[in-house]
This record gives C-alpha cells, structure tokens and sequence, in this order.
C-alpha cells in the first residue's frame, strides 16, 4: 500500500456519529445512493409525522418557509439564484424536462460523450426518431476523456445545437472537462450546453458561472447524501424563456383564460404542484449538511480516499483496475479474474460485515465497454465518512475473493 497522508479537514469520528448506517456496513455504494446523515433522516421523518398529525396540505403549508430555503440552499450550493432551481422527483426527469424543452427542429444536431448516461442517450434516440435530429458523439482522448479538439471542430457545424456531458460517468472514475467544454460552447450562443451533475454534485465543487452550462440536472441520493426521489434543475435565467416545457400544470403556469395560460418566468415552470414535501425539505437538509463540511474539503477527502482504494486494490494479484481519466473521482471500477461481477457484489454483500458495491453493466456503457472489451465492472464508491480501516477490510475481502476466483479460472 501507498502511503497517502490522512485529511482531517473533515471530522470523520463526527460525520460516523451522525452516520447510523456506518454502524451496520462498509459502504461502497454511494455512487448509487449514500447513507443519509442524522439531521437527513430526521427532516424526513419529522415532516411524515406532521403529515400524519395534522394533515399533508396542512403540513405544506407550515413548511413553506423552509421548503422556499430549499431553493436557496441549492442555488447557494451551484453559485446560481433561487429563481434558476427547479424542485423535482429525480436527475432523469430534471435532464429530460430541460432537453424534451429545447426547440429542435429537423437536421439540428446534439453532440454527446461516449460515457454519457444511458436514459439521456435514449432521450435523443426518440427525439431522433420524432424530429429528425441526428446525434454525434465526441470522440476520446487516449486517456478517456472527451477530446476538446474534436469537440472544438464537430462546433464548427453550424447545425449543433445542443452539447449534452455527464461530469462523471455512472461506469467510471473518470471526470469530463466540464469547465472547458463550457468555454468552448459559449462561442456559439446558439447552442444548448447540457450538463448532468447526477455524480458529481455532492463529490466536488460545482459552479455553474465556471461551468458556462445552460442547465444542470442532479439527483440528492448518491453524494449529496440524501433522500431517494429527489433531484433538481438548473436553467440559466436568459435562457428560461427559450423553453417550454411538457407537461405543465396550474403550478408551472396560470390559466389567464379560456383558451390561454402564461407559465411561470421562473424555473419552476419546470415543476408540478404535487411534490414529495419530506424528501424536498430532507434535500436541503442534505444540501445544507455537505455545505456545512464544505465541498472542497469534501472533494479532498474523497480523492484521498480514492486514491488509497485504487493503491489497495492494484496490490492484489488478479484485480485489475478499470478507471479511466486525467483526472479521477470516488468512483472506483474493478474486474476479478476468475469472477463476474454480479458474484463479487454478492459475496462481499454475503460477509459477516456487509460490504456494499454495485454493478456497472454494458447496458450503461453501449459505446464504451464494448470497444474497451469489459462488459460488467464492480463500482466501489467512497465518501467521506469512511476510514482507512474500513478500506484495508474491503481490500482483505477482496483479497480472498481473488485467489478462489483464481482457482475457478483454472
């Protein structure tokens, strides 16, 4: 093992503590759904027993002071205004709301990454199929990430109206340029510039003043720590009247007449007027809490981590890595020789311990497992309230793992 010095910018002993799971797991899947903190858990439940006290509008409506904080903790969190956020149920329905929107007219073109995430290549494909768009995809740079230079040249189309990046890929370490790739957009006002943040927003600092993205989706279960079917928009505010959205409903707009209605001018033409208030309210909770830690000391934390995890795991004969990227995030994909992935996740989940990972399949990289020859990973992901210790007990598992997988290869 590589000796890596331990950050103690973040309280670990205290981030535990207001961690109840950390008692019944190592966890390893927050790039899938991290384990809610305290003060989390405790917002959700709180409203649920209002709700059942009182009664759900009721309830709403002695909350709406702190559902209105919501949106400032969000725009606080992106370096956005309040009026730029949008409230929804996941970081899908937040992309599709914001794409399905762009008016795109036969021969436009959307270009995309070889990483990016399955259900927004699916959004294109039908849009493809209903509009006559045609999709492109940014070719790699050696190392994984999108090419700017190609990206730079496939801009010179004057047909490209829309740039869609995942930050990070759901199948990899990897992290896209965002920041360049938003210079580069910005240099044509025409073009819609698409960012799904699902896992990076609550991994490392996000700006969306830096980012030069005209909408950003993410969700609030995987880093951001909290409650599951709760997410978020961002839309640029100069660029909210070029959308409008399906479906609309008396929340997202006014009925002004008969045969008339006016949506609203701000990001919540975005929303519908049914929401789930406990998650929402459990969202800034979540959003206040990693602010409370801070995003960059955050973000440290968990490259310290990760990079300990990667040092760990290239240890082990019959383990190979399988991240790629200049740049690499919590997000840890490995193969066992010998093994499918599917039995690595069950029998690290099968241990006196519980060891959470998750499975990364070909049916979420259709363009880049197959030209990398893999068709499933194991996905470790790390946050900042796990140890070293904790790291060092995965490694031993897998460790084991390793050589009877050895022994089934023979």
């Amino acid at each position: 093992m590589v000796d890596r010095p331990v950050h103690t910018e973040i309280d670990v002993t205290r981030a535990r503590a207001d961690t109840p799971g950390c008692e019944q797991v190592i966890h390893l899947n927050n790039a899938g759904a991290a384990l809610p903190p305290r003060p989390v858990l405790e917002t959700v439940l709180d409203h649920l027993r209002r709700e059942a006290e009182i009664g759900g509008y009721e309830a709403a409506e002695e909350a709406l002071a702190r559902r209105e904080q919501v949106y400032h903790s969000v725009a606080r969190l992106l370096g956005a205004h309040r009026d730029e956020i949008a409230l929804v149920d996941n970081a899908t329905r937040a992309f599709d709301m914001a794409f399905y929107a762009i008016p795109l007219h036969d021969g436009d073109v959307v270009l995309t990454t070889r990483t990016e995430y399955p259900s927004n290549v699916m959004a294109f494909l039908r849009a493809r199929r209903e509009r006559r768009i045609e999709v492109r995809y940014i070719p790699n740079e050696p190392t994984g990430e999108l090419s700017l230079t190609a990206l730079a040249a496939m801009l010179r189309d004057p047909r490209v109206r829309v740039v869609s990046v995942s930050h990070v890929p759901t199948q990899s370490g990897l992290v896209q340029p965002a920041v360049e790739v938003g210079r580069l957009v910005r240099a044509r006002a025409d073009v819609w510039y698409l960012l799904d943040a699902t896992q990076s927003v609550g991994q490392l600092p996000l700006n969306v003043q830096e980012l030069g993205c005209d909408a950003l989706a993410a969700t609030g279960r995987k880093f951001l720590r909290g409650p599951r079917a709760t997410g978020f928009l961002y839309v640029r505010a100069e660029r909210l009247p070029e959308l409008d959205p399906l479906p609309v409903d008396l929340h997202a707009a006014t009925w002004t007449g008969p045969d008339s209605y006016e949506l609203r001018p701000d990001a919540r033409r975005f929303e519908t007027w049914e929401q789930n208030i406990a998650g929402l309210l459990g969202l800034g909770a979540a959003v206040e809490y990693a602010m409370h830690w801070g995003l960059d000391a955050i973000w440290r934390r968990i490259q310290h981590l990760a990079g300990t995890l990667r040092a760990l795991l290239a240890d082990i004969p019959g383990v190979r890595l399988q991240d790629r990227g200049r740049l690499q995030c919590g997000i840890v994909t490995f193969t066992v020789d010998g093994m499918s992935a599917t039995a690595v996740k069950a029998a690290l989940a099968a241990r006196p311990r519980r060891i959470n990972v998750s499975v990364a399949s070909v049916n979420a990289a259709r363009l880049d497992f197959p030209e990398r020859g893999l068709s499933a990973v194991v996905r470790a992901s790390v946050h900042y309230y796990l140890t070293e210790a904790e790291l060092l007990e995965f490694a031993a598992a897998l460790r084991e793992l390793a050589v009877r997988g050895g022994r089934g290869a023979r």
